[in-house]
């Protein structure tokens, strides 16, 4: 049954968890390694999804939809969430959190040039110019403003984080004709990516997890980051009278986000971040602006 509050109240409640996750990144990475975050994170999620499958019943769908497509799940649960946090998390430990979170936020611009050559789509005028000013958005940010010069306090985390929308785009691009229940999907992730996650751990780290401050951020990173927050949105979406007006809930993320890095991590916001990060969800706004499908979503509101 549709419901435009509760749709609106669970799309807030998916906004809220994503706009603390950079500010539990980079508190998080003061106690543990990327890779130990990560391991600790996935195994918290891990569970939760686990636990949200028992409750709705579905549990015993795991095996027979992994034996459908082996590999593909395999595929998915290398990309998410060993590969793509993996990367992310190298990134947030090379850059100020502002940098690499909003540089992450790229990747729907990505997506859409990537969704070309893997899902037969063609680009739009509109996207060509939504791709050229979220891009010179995030050279703004990476540079502090100073575009011409290309100095970037770290060019391995520019490169990391830029690098990490592929892999986030890549994933989506993988199921966008999945079939299957999207939380057995996400859960079968989880179960298929923890076992790369143990081997990366012990080759780029260790499993000396001493600190309970990093124990703290990385579950709290696993239940909410991974966990709640996906199924929160999954929800709006179910509920939405109207899915563009949810969608475009996500837009607050990014802004609250650096809220919270200045108040919880100290980190002073650059004005270029800020100048950035407009122009990166201008660039997002441009892309969804359908006025035809808009008329028809209002039409079907009344």
């Amino acid at each position: 049954m549709k419901n435009q509050k509760k749709a609106y109240l669970y799309g807030l409640g998916a906004v809220a968890c994503w706009s603390t996750v950079a500010s539990a990144f980079k508190l998080s990475l003061n106690y543990f390694e990327p890779a130990q975050l990560l391991l600790v994170a996935t195994f918290s999620s891990l569970l939760l999804l686990l636990g949200l499958l028992a409750r709705q019943g579905k549990l015993h769908l795991l095996l027979p939809t992994f034996k459908q497509r082996p590999g593909y799940y395999t595929l998915l649960g290398l990309l998410n969430p060993a590969l793509y946090y993996l990367v992310l998390f190298q990134a947030y430990d090379l850059l100020p959190a502002q940098q690499a979170q909003t540089l992450n936020y790229t990747w729907a611009i990505t997506l859409t040039l990537l969704a070309v050559p893997f899902l037969g789509q063609s680009i739009r005028r509109q996207d060509w110019i939504a791709i050229a000013l979220g891009y010179l958005g995030a050279m703004v940010i990476a540079t502090k403003g100073d575009i011409f010069s290309l100095n970037f306090d770290s060019p391995l985390g520019v490169t990391l984080a830029l690098a990490s929308t592929l892999l986030w785009a890549g994933y989506w691009i993988l199921n966008a004709r999945n079939q299957a229940d999207p939380l057995v999907t996400l859960t079968l992730s989880f179960l298929l990516g923890l076992p790369v996650i143990v081997l990366a751990t012990a080759w780029l780290s260790d499993f000396a997890l001493d600190a309970w401050q990093g124990w703290v951020g990385a579950i709290y990173v696993g239940l909410f980051e991974m966990g709640f927050a996906f199924v929160m949105w999954l929800l709006a979406l179910r509920y939405a009278e109207n899915t563009a007006r949810i969608s475009n809930l996500i837009f607050i993320s990014p802004f609250a986000s650096l809220l919270l890095l200045r108040l919880l991590v100290g980190e002073q916001i650059y004005p270029a971040t800020l100048a950035g990060l407009v122009m990166i969800v201008t660039a997002l706004l441009i892309q969804q602006w359908q006025p035809r499908r808009r008329f028809a979503n209002n039409t079907e509101a009344e």
